[in-house]
C-alpha cells in the first residue's frame, strides 16, 4: 500500500493554491465588516454607539446557535458537487448580494429608525450566509489529507492567502474611500492600518521549517513574545512622545504587533488536529461540526471585541458617532469599495470550488444530533482548550481593528479621547497575548501523537 492509500496525501501547489484563494475570498467580505463595519454604522449613518454595539453582540449571539445548525446539516448530507465544496459555489452567491447590500448609499437619507432596521436585517442576513459558506469551506481541510506535514504547509497557504485579503482591505479600504470621495489619501494611516500583516508573508511560508527548528509552542510562545514587545513600544510612543514624528518606529511596532497576532492564523491548523483525535476515540470524522464549534469561538471574539469597543469607548468619553471621524464619509464611497471586494470575492470562491479536490470525507451511517454534537465539545478536552484560545486570540485581533485608525491622528484628540485609542490599541490587546500563550502551554497533541493516532485510524480501515 502506497502512503496515499492510506489516507496521506500529497497536495501540489495548485491544490494549495486554489484551496487558499477560499480564505482570501471570504476575508476580502470579512475584514470590511471587523474592521469598517462599526465605523460605517457610526460614522456614516450616525447610529448610536451603543446601539452598534448591542447589535454586533445579538447577531453573533444568533450566529453561536446558527453555525452548530450548519455544521450539523453539512455533516449529515453528501451532495454531488462535494461534501463541503458544493456551499462554495451555492452560498457564494447570496453571500455576494448580501455584502453589496450592507452599506447602501441610499440609507444615509433614511430616517433613524429605519436606519436601524437595515442595519440590523442586513447585517444579520450577511452574517448567517457567511456561516454557510465559512464553515464547510474550513471542513475541506481536513477531507483534502490526513498528512501532518501537508495539513502544515496547506495551512500556511490558506494563511498567506487569508492575510493577502487582510492586507487589502485594511490599506485599500481606506484608500478606496479617498479615492471615491475625492480626498486627499492618508498614506500614513493605511499603511499602519495593514503593515502588521506583512509578517504574515514572511513567516508563513516558512512555517514548516521554523516548526522544525523550534517545535510547534516555542514558535508560538516566540510569536506572542514579539507581538507583546510591539504594543509596549506603541503604547510609550502614543503615551509620552509625538506619533506623527515618530512614525518610522511607530510602524516597525505595528510590524511587530502584526507578529504575535500571527498566532491567530496558526490556530486553524489545530482545528484538523482536534477532528483527527475525535475520529480517533468515536470512528466518525466530524469535520463540518467541529468547524462550526471552531467558528463560534472565532465568531465569540469577534462578537466581544465588537460589543466592547464602542461601549467602553462611549464610557471612557469616545463617542465614535460624535467625535470627527478618521475616514471620509461619502456613502456612496462605502457602498462602492465594499462591492468591488464582494465581486472579486465571488471569483475567487468560484477558483476554490475547482481547485479543491476531497478525499477524506465520511457521513455517518445515522444522523449526528445536537446531543452528540454537545456530547464531542464536553468529551473532547482537545476541542475546549482550542476554542479557549480561538476566542481570546481573535478578541485580541478584532479589538483594535476600528480604532486603529485613530491611532495615527492621536495628537488630534482629547487627551480623554488618547487614553481609550490607547487601552484599545495597546494595552487590552498586550494582556490578552500574555492569557494566549498560557492557554497554549496547556494545549496537549504533540506532532509526534497526532501520527500515532493517525497510523492507528488508517490500520482500522
Amino acid at each position: 500500500m502506497t502512503q496515499d492509500s492510506k489516507g496521506f496525501y500529497k497536495l501540489s501547489w495548485l491544490q494549495r493554491i486554489g484551496y487558499g484563494s477560499g480564505d482570501l475570498a471570504q476575508n476580502l467580505i470579512f475584514q470590511t465588516v471587523a474592521c469598517y463595519l462599526m465605523l460605517y454604522l457610526t460614522t456614516v449613518l450616525k447610529i448610536n454607539p451603543a446601539f452598534v454595539s448591542g447589535l454586533i453582540l445579538s447577531v453573533r449571539l444568533i450566529d453561536c446557535f446558527w453555525s452548530p445548525v450548519v455544521g450539523r446539516y453539512i455533516d449529515n448530507r453528501n451532495p454531488k458537487l462535494g461534501k463541503y465544496r458544493t456551499y462554495l459555489l451555492y452560498g457564494g452567491i447570496p453571500l455576494t448580494i448580501a455584502a453589496c447590500l450592507l452599506m447602501l448609499p441610499q440609507a444615509a437619507t433614511w430616517p433613524m429608525s429605519m436606519k436601524i432596521v437595515y442595519a440590523t436585517v442586513s447585517y444579520t442576513m450577511l452574517s448567517m450566509i457567511y456561516s454557510v459558506v465559512n464553515i464547510p469551506y474550513g471542513s475541506i481541510m481536513a477531507s483534502m489529507t490526513r498528512d501532518n506535514d501537508e495539513v502544515l504547509k496547506l495551512t500556511s497557504t490558506r494563511m498567506v492567502c487569508a492575510n493577502i485579503g487582510q492586507i487589502v482591505v485594511q490599506a485599500g479600504f481606506p484608500i478606496g474611500l479617498a479615492i471615491f470621495a475625492h480626498t486627499v489619501i492618508d498614506w500614513n494611516q493605511a499603511t499602519f492600518m495593514a503593515i502588521g500583516t506583512i509578517p504574515a508573508f514572511i513567516i508563513l511560508p516558512s512555517l514548516p521549517m521554523l516548526k522544525k527548528l523550534m517545535g510547534k509552542k516555542g514558535l508560538y510562545y516566540l510569536l506572542l513574545s514579539i507581538g507583546f514587545i510591539g504594543f509596549s513600544i506603541l503604547f510609550t510612543i502614543g503615551k509620552f512622545f509625538d506619533v506623527e514624528s515618530c512614525n518610522t518606529l511607530v510602524q516597525a511596532a505595528k510590524v511587530m504587533t502584526g507578529v504575535g497576532l500571527l498566532v491567530g492564523s496558526l490556530m486553524w491548523a489545530l482545528v484538523p488536529e482536534v477532528i483527527t483525535e475525535a475520529e480517533y476515540r468515536t470512528g466518525n470524522r466530524p469535520a463540518a461540526t467541529v468547524n462550526a464549534l471552531a467558528g463560534v469561538a472565532f465568531k465569540a471574539g469577534f462578537s466581544i471585541a465588537g460589543w466592547i469597543t464602542p461601549l467602553v469607548m462611549g464610557m471612557i468619553g469616545f463617542d465614535l458617532a460624535s467625535e470627527e471621524s478618521a475616514l471620509p464619509i461619502d456613502p456612496n464611497a462605502w457602498f462602492t469599495v465594499t462591492c468591488v471586494f464582494a465581486v472579486i470575492g465571488f471569483v475567487l470562491l468560484l477558483y476554490c470550488f475547482t481547485g479543491c479536490k476531497e478525499r477524506i470525507a465520511t457521513t455517518p451511517e445515522k444522523p449526528v444530533t445536537y446531543g452528540e454534537m454537545f456530547a464531542e465539545f464536553r468529551a473532547n478536552k482537545c476541542l475546549q482548550l482550542v476554542l479557549s484560545i480561538f476566542v481570546v486570540v481573535f478578541l485580541t485581533s478584532f479589538i483594535s481593528a476600528p480604532v486603529n485608525a485613530y491611532y495615527t491622528k492621536l495628537n488630534e484628540y482629547s487627551s480623554t479621547a488618547q487614553n481609550a485609542i490607547l487601552w484599545f490599541t495597546c494595552i487590552i490587546p498586550a494582556i490578552l497575548l500574555i492569557v494566549v500563550g498560557c492557554l497554549i502551554y496547556k494545549y496537549p497533541l504533540t506532532d509526534e501523537r497526532l501520527d500515532e493516532i493517525n497510523k492507528e485510524i488508517e490500520e482500522r480501515s
